[in-house]
């Protein structure tokens, strides 16, 4: 497979999957991979660590839309926009800027650095909007 396509169809995979089953998206890091969210002031290095913050983060919302955005690759890098909008129903989300109960509108802008068709490090830029 091209690697441009290669990598576009890991990432689709990632945003795709990892609300719904985060122990199914771990195979698409590398085994280093870390993942940075500078917006709330975390880093998280390893899959043991990013697959449990993904269950308590995803656990702590609800009504969850996604609205894809651009996105675009290279053959070490894909970009993501996109916006989710839900309620945060708990306190999974580590620094989150709104209060429990939120209705939230976030924008989202993920930068992969990818490896041999995997994830190597994912950088995730946050924009928080309380709806309500």
């Amino acid at each position: 497979m091209d690697p441009i396509a290669r990598n576009l169809a890991v990432v689709d995979a990632h945003i795709r999957d990892e609300a719904r089953d985060p122990a199914a998206v771990m195979d698409l890091y590398t085994d280093d991979i870390v993942l940075e969210m500078p917006t709330r002031n975390l880093t998280l290095t390893g899959k043991v660590a990013i697959e449990a913050n993904y269950r308590a983060m995803f656990g702590s919302m609800v009504e969850v839309e996604i609205i894809p955005g651009t996105r675009f690759a290279t053959v070490d890098h894909v970009v993501d926009d996109c916006t989710a909008r839900f309620r945060l129903t708990g306190n999974g989300v580590v620094n989150a800027p709104l209060p429990v109960g939120s209705r939230v509108e976030l924008r989202l802008m993920h930068l992969f650095a990818m490896r041999d068709g995997r994830i190597a490090r994912e950088t995730v830029y946050e924009g928080w909007r309380r709806l309500d």
